[in-house]
Parts: C-alpha cells; sequence; structure tokens
C-alpha cells in the first residue's frame, strides 16, 4: 500500500506483484498487453460508441487474478487516469473497486467516489 507506483517503476512494481508460481517472462508481458488491448477497447467504445463490454470484462478479470485487487487498481489508475470513467463501471461490476486507491503518481489518496461513471457503459453492463 505504501509503494508508489509511476511510470518509472511501472514495470518492477508489476512483477512484485504478479501472482504466479512460475514467473514466466512472455506470459508476464502477454498479461501486461491487456492494458493496451482494454485501451483499444476503450477508445473504439469513445471514438464509435461500439463497446466489447464482455471482452473488456475478460481482460480486467485476468488483471485481478494475476496482479490481484489493490494492484490492478493502482494499475489501471495510472494507465487509465484520464478514462477512469470507462473503466469504473466495470470495477464496480466485479466488485473490485475500492473506495481509496493509494499512492499513484504522488498522488497520496485517490478517493474513487469522486471518478466520474459513464452512464452509456452502465447501462450495457446491467444487461450482462
Amino acid at each position: 500500500m505504501n509503494e508508489n507506483l509511476n511510470d518509472k517503476n511501472f514495470i518492477l512494481y508489476c512483477a512484485k506483484k504478479y501472482e504466479s508460481p512460475h514467473f514466466d517472462s512472455e506470459e508476464f508481458f502477454n498479461d501486461l498487453n491487456r492494458l493496451k488491448y482494454i485501451k483499444k477497447l476503450i477508445t473504439r467504445y469513445i471514438e464509435y460508441d461500439d463497446l466489447k463490454e464482455r471482452l473488456i470484462l475478460n481482460h480486467i478479470i485476468i488483471l485481478n487474478n494475476c496482479f490481484g485487487p489493490e494492484a490492478t487498481n493502482k494499475i489501471l489508475y495510472l494507465k487509465f487516469k484520464n478514462h477512469m470513467k470507462y473503466i469504473k463501471p466495470f470495477l464496480i461490476l466485479l466488485n473490485i473497486l475500492p473506495d481509496k486507491i493509494f499512492n499513484v503518481n504522488n498522488e497520496q489518496i485517490i478517493y474513487t467516489d469522486t471518478i466520474e461513471i459513464d452512464s452509456g457503459i452502465v447501462a450495457k453492463l446491467r444487461k450482462v
């Protein structure tokens, strides 16, 4: 909880939090690439109103399984700070969004209830 996450220590932080009985660097980087896939899917939703909600859910679930909920929330906040309103509904649905996220990019405490939420995504997730 005390460890600050930023772009400089991102890989090292993720490696420390990676929950795998046998650390395999190829598998580790494949799991980290899920962040790129999520970004593409969110961009697709923003630009074309085309949401692949189940695919995004699957990527977030796998990240959560690999890194645990605390690290997953910190990682997603670091990489998607400006798009958290699109990510937040998925975290709520999965019941892994904490009230506070600590120590990301020198922000001591991020109160998640202050993060906006995209109503279009909420509406689509209600059907899941």
